[in-house]
């Protein structure tokens, strides 16, 4: 094996939990397993891909609990309620390290759980999938929830013989007959398989291929409660158009998956009071490492984004295309928000360079209403994480570098024009506006290195003050 596809193998990002339950990205390297001697034990070590330094030292416990999640995620928390998580490049690294883990912890690698007090093997016999048993399949979820060793024994079994592929064959058959008894057990038994908060089966369930069906089990919780009809929802209410066609399937997969768990936490499962707090920690950390993922996806596909801009920009764009566009450009500035502050400015000098002011111009000189109200939140969001960018953009234009996309308008006269033309300045756009005005002009906010003298000299641009 070449080093270059070792260090791939071994590639991780390092996160940690913070107070507000969010991921925070304490940088990406390369992780080993291995005697370390200031811990005095078999360690995991991440060192910065950067600079060599250690981002994390953390001795492998014995009585500590580690899940793999995802396939490319270990998860698992310190002595001090310091939740980590590594997310590997590759799954064959995060398989390699898991089994070193396993192998210090005395357990099969094949099983995700703690040192159960019971020592004695966990044997199972899965009843029958039949329509018949279903009491007595609910039954055997029950008698396996006591211990975590127990849930993953029962949940490998469930995964290697396609059992949730034919419990829903069950559900198909009642769901086209509508026999309620058999639907209500149905939701009984996927709601405990929920409650397993096992990540090896949560990948099964959440996976393309079972999470629409299992979304109908769902809607058929036993009486006084509504049907709800979440698939007709998710058919014909949330549909999902693709602005400008993605090359990579596996990203447009990525982006239903997400927007399906997302609904399925939100507006399906029972309260936070109701079912188990850990079972929405385990779909929030899926919801988070999906969203990284997409932002990652969309922003190394360079012609992708290009596209975008220069569509909103063109001229030729009409009205309806340019507000499909610039809804789309939110929805992924709001993605971006879950990336941590490192990545966040590699993802800003992405934008920066493919132009996206000059989209945004494009976007506020519209009277679509929509299209702007989209394109101010757009600016918003680009100058409270990156002032100096819509500063630098501005000096370039006042320079002659950067030529406005529409009616030669420039950014900070759309704005001012924007401001003194609204007609409801305390509730409508004007407010927000000013501040975003204010944060460009804070003089105290601004980078040498953009040119502060250059930004604040008198120019010859008009803004119509």
């Amino acid at each position: 094996m070449s080093v270059a596809s070792t260090d791939a193998k071994r590639r991780v990002k390092l996160y940690a939990l913070n107070e507000n339950r969010q991921w925070d990205d304490k940088g990406t390297g390369h992780v080993t397993s291995c005697y370390h001697e200031p811990l005095d034990g078999m360690s995991l070590l991440v060192r910065n891909e950067s600079d060599g330094s250690l981002l994390l030292e953390s001795k492998i416990q014995l009585d500590t609990l580690y899940q793999k999640q995802q396939g490319t995620l270990i998860v698992w928390t310190e002595s001090d309620n310091y939740e980590l998580a590594l997310s590997f490049q590759e799954q064959d690294g995060c398989n390699e390290i898991w089994e070193k883990i396993c192998q210090v912890q005395g357990r099969d690698p094949a099983f995700d759980h703690d040192q159960d007090e019971e020592q004695e093997e966990v044997k199972v016999n899965l009843v029958d999938c039949e329509l018949e048993k279903l009491d007595e399949i609910l039954e055997q979820i029950n008698a396996f929830s006591q211990t975590t060793r127990k849930k993953d024994v029962l949940s490998n079994e469930y995964i290697e013989n396609n059992y949730i592929g034919k419990l829903l064959e069950i559900f198909k058959q009642a769901d086209e007959t509508q026999d309620l008894p058999t639907l209500h057990k149905l939701y009984e038994i996927f709601k405990q398989l929920f409650l397993f908060d096992r990540p090896q089966l949560l990948e099964v369930m959440l996976g393309d291929q079972y999470l629409i069906d299992i979304i109908g089990v769902l809607e058929y919780e036993p009486p006084p409660a509504k049907h709800h009809k979440h698939r007709e929802f998710l058919r014909d209410g949330a549909t999902f158009k693709e602005v400008i066609p993605f090359s990579n399937q596996k990203l447009v997969d990525k982006i239903h998956q997400t927007y399906r768990v997302q609904y399925l936490q939100s507006s399906i499962l029972p309260s936070p009071s109701i079912i188990d707090d850990n079972v929405y920690a385990s779909l929030t950390n899926i919801l988070f490492f999906n969203k990284v993922e997409i932002v990652s996806m969309i922003q190394e596909d360079g012609e992708f984004l290009q596209d975008l801009f220069n569509q909103i920009s063109s001229k030729e764009t009409s009205t309806e295309r340019r507000r499909e566009l610039v809804l789309f450009l939110r929805e992924y500035c709001i993605f971006s928000q879950t990336i941590h502050q490192k990545q966040r400015d590699g993802f800003f000098k992405t934008l920066a360079s493919l132009k996206i002011l000059s989209a945004v111009e494009a976007a506020l000189a519209s009277n679509d209403q929509v299209a702007m109200s989209a394109a101010i939140d757009i600016f918003a969001y680009l100058v409270e994480y990156n002032p100096n960018m819509t500063r630098e953009h501005v000096v370039q234009q006042s320079e002659g570098l950067i030529e406005s996309p529409i009616n030669g308008a420039h950014i900070l006269k759309l704005v001012i024009d924007n401001i003194t033309t609204d007609q409801d300045p305390e509730l409508g756009i004007a407010t927000q506006l000013a501040c975003i005005v204010k944060l460009i002009l804070d003089p105290e906010m601004q980078d040498i290195s953009v040119g502060k003298e250059a930004f604040l000299e008198p120019s010859e641009i008009s803004y119509g003050l």
